[in-house]
């Protein structure tokens, strides 16, 4: 198996023991919360008479089932279980001295927006939740895991989980990203490139120029989409972009301790010599902007090229698979995504819904107007990149596109509130799922493309190469290294 990767050396440190069934025990050091999953894995608490192990390691938030209209947050909120899944996690948070940022704290927002703007997520770190994304934390050089409710459980109670230690695919992605072209369709492309399938029983350690290159949210956004890759983690290694991130932040010490913790954090990047189960090299310079064409975020093609026909697949499940695809989505093989009608556009979510990813949407709507056939809807991924963005203007570029200004929450991402597609919608969307159902009608149709691409599709109210329709200049996604050098 691999060695010298951050991978094993954050294992090694968080390994209390190794049980009797083969798995090891692993420490977490951030726990986070939400108001979905963790509401029976309190009661089981109860039940056995146990208190929260490290309270002041488990954070909570309400993402999910939160509704993004003002009025649609008075108390009660108008659906009975969403209210009854709020108010338990209040109560439970409350009895157990849990740091809860609800919807009058001022920082209410997405999981995996809130904790790393906080400064929660920090490198080195076993990162869980019960929400499957919890691999955006990666972005820092942490490990983070998706939980069951069980887990919740042993994590409150023991501040420990069972866990099997997996293999390590270095994704190495050199070159340099053309205008019009984000982090979203790197990850995209390696989607495309490995599967859906293609991670399981690996970690993926993204490296390579092209990533080095990402700003934070960039980076952030990429890790988001591991698990549609089917990894069980991923991770990039922490650097001066990482920590000119992490300064300041409201959870990260300062001064003295802060360069004491940076020489740690440089301890557990991989080694150069590091030895990997497999390694995949991308290469950034071709990449165009992705869409998905189909039902899972496997189903993807650059916006240039045709729908591929059921036979150009191997596997039987794969031809199967893009038979329902082509029938869901009404497409004929051979088609391309572009002018593809879009009913409605979503900029959101736990994958693109941070500051950057609204100042590169805004600049493609500046001057602009939505369809008028379109619905389109703006939901930061929290309260603190609603007000930045407000306080930037941004907000109003949106506005005066047509576009709905939301609060924070996960919204059409799954559409566990009234934020829902209806009939047979198409919806150009920012999000990381494509599947049937996932935004709120079984008829509903998604395509998943990067921030800039949602806000041109909303424009000319069909999917559309934002390259070719804007004389506009996008903001790009690196984040160069001289710009962060002490």
């Amino acid at each position: 198996m691999s060695q010298g990767t951050l991978y094993d050396k954050v294992w090694e440190k968080h390994k209390v023991t190794e049980l009797p069934n083969g798995q090891d025990q692993l420490f977490i050091g951030l726990h986070l919360v939400h108001e979905v999953t963790s509401p029976q894995a309190f009661h089981m608490l109860e039940e056995r008479g146990h208190e929260v192990a490290f309270p002041e390691r488990t954070f909570a938030t309400t993402d999910h089932i939160v509704p993004t209209t003002p009025e649609g947050r008075e108390r009660p909120l108008n659906d009975p279980e969403a209210e009854e899944m709020l108010s338990a996690l209040e109560e439970n948070v409350d009895e157990n001295g849990i740091t809860f940022f609800g919807l009058e704290s001022g920082k209410q927002g997405i999981t995996h927006v809130v904790a790393p703007e906080l400064g929660l997520s920090q490198p080195g770190m076993t990162v869980a939740c019960g929400d499957s994304h919890t691999a955006t934390h990666g972005a820092f050089g942490s490990i983070g895991v998706g939980i069951g409710t069980s887990q919740i459980r042993d994590v409150l109670s023991t501040g420990c989980i069972a866990a099997e230690k997996q293999n390590v695919r270095r994704v190495e992605v050199n070159g340099e990203l053309g205008e019009g072209v984000y982090a979203k369709d790197i990850i995209l492309k390696i989607i495309q490139e490995l599967g859906v399938d293609g991670g399981v029983g690996h970690v993926y350690e993204y490296g390579g120029s092209a990533v080095r290159d990402l700003d934070m949210e960039g980076r952030l956004a990429i890790c988001n989409m591991s698990i549609e890759g089917g990894a069980r983690a991923g991770y990039i290694n922490p650097d001066e972009t990482t920590y000119e991130y992490l300064k300041g932040r409201e959870y990260v010490p300062e001064g003295e301790e802060f360069e004491e913790l940076k020489q740690y954090w440089e301890s557990i990047r991989s080694d150069e010599d590091a030895e990997y189960d497999d390694v995949v090299e991308i290469d950034a310079d071709g990449i165009a902007p992705m869409v998905t064409w189909g039902i899972n975020p496997g189903q993807v093609i650059e916006i240039d090229d045709p729908i591929p026909a059921p036979e150009e697949f191997e596997a039987r499940t794969d031809r199967e698979a893009a038979e329902k695809a082509l029938e869901h989505m009404d497409h004929s093989p051979g088609d391309t995504m572009e002018g593809y009608d879009v009913d409605v556009a979503f900029l959101g979510t736990c994958t693109n819904g941070r500051v950057k990813d609204f100042e590169v949407a805004a600049t493609v709507l500046e001057g602009r107007q939505v369809d008028p056939d379109v619905r389109a809807l703006a939901v930061p991924g929290s309260e603190s990149v609603r007000k930045e963005c407000e306080r930037r203007g941004i907000d109003q570029t949106f506005i005066e596109a047509g576009f709905q200004w939301r609060q924070a929450g996960c919204s059409m991402c799954l559409a566990m509130n009234d934020d829902s597609l209806e009939g047979d919608e198409v919806c150009a969307s920012s999000s990381n799922r494509n599947f049937i159902g996932r935004q709120g009608s079984k008829d509903g149709r998604t395509v998943l493309m990067s921030p800039a691409m949602v806000a041109a599709a909303a424009v000319e109210g069909e999917v559309v190469d934002v390259r070719d329709h804007f004389d506009t200049e996008l903001p790009s996604g690196t984040n160069r290294a001289e710009e962060v050098a002490d």
